[in-house]
């Protein structure tokens, strides 16, 4: 009996241990099986799913009408007196440069002092209506003509281009030589310009571009072209052989 109880303590000390162990292996599982887990494995994705592309709606694109832009250098343009002088060359006109009085250069063909009128636009805006599967848009240019050294009171032309485009498509474009008077000389005159005309097919997309400003590098109309001369040289007829009638004069010796 004695040596039955001597194994019997050892055994139940060894069955405690076991439980302590699988105890501590259980909570050390317990923390690694957390959010964060071990290296990031296991950890719960918060991030929210990426937001779906907005469906334009059928009354959106309804109320759609293009906005209307400035291109850069179409916002304003200048006219020069040319003081009666044959258009100078890039060379010529590089050596006739001069300087002003704050050290910048002075192209002789843009002297401020020969400046007739300065015009600028300052606003542009738009209304539109839908008819038949068309968008007509009407487009107004707002601006003011400011007098220079030169201008003598009358009527002066503006080229103002009005463009609609479809990407790298031309929906509309017209160039209108708009004319204003101009009477006083000491002060800037108002005008409103505005194109009713502008017909394009109805968009499918809010993807139109609408443009407006001043185009002075539009194509003149050419008439009465000289005619070109033909690189053939005429061949004169030879003259006739002589008659029997023909007299003909022998030198005396």
């Amino acid at each position: 009996m004695a040596f039955y109880s001597f194994n019997r303590r050892p055994s139940n000390g060894r069955f405690v241990a076991g439980l302590a162990l699988t105890g501590f292996m259980l909570a050390a599982a317990g923390c690694q099986s957390s959010d964060n887990g071990i290296l990031g494995l296991g950890k719960k994705d918060t991030t929210p799913p990426p937001p779906q592309d907005p469906k334009i709606l059928s009354s959106q694109l309804l109320a759609y009408c293009p906005k209307v832009t400035l291109r850069d250098g179409t916002a304003f343009f200048s006219t020069y007196a040319k003081g009666g002088q044959k258009p100078r060359k890039k060379t010529d006109a590089a050596e006739a440069a001069q300087a002003a009085p704050d050290g910048t250069i002075v192209d002789p063909d843009k002297d401020p002092t020969k400046i007739i009128y300065q015009a600028s636009i300052t606003d542009v805006t738009r209304d539109c209506s839908r008819a038949n599967g068309q968008l007509t848009m009407k487009i107004a240019v707002a601006g003011k003509v400011v007098p220079g050294p030169m201008f003598a009171p009358g009527t002066i032309n503006m080229p103002i281009r009005v463009a609609v485009m479809h990407g790298t498509e031309v929906l509309y474009s017209q160039l209108h030589p708009y004319q204003i008077q101009v009477s006083d000389p000491s002060t800037a005159t108002q005008f409103v310009y505005t194109d009713s005309n502008v017909v394009v097919p109805e968009p499918t997309a809010q993807d139109y571009q609408a443009f407006a400003g001043y185009d002075e590098g539009a194509p003149k109309a050419v008439t009465d072209k000289p005619k070109k001369k033909s690189g053939k040289k005429k061949v004169k007829a030879a003259p006739p052989p002589p008659t029997d009638d023909d007299t003909t004069l022998i030198p005396r010796g």
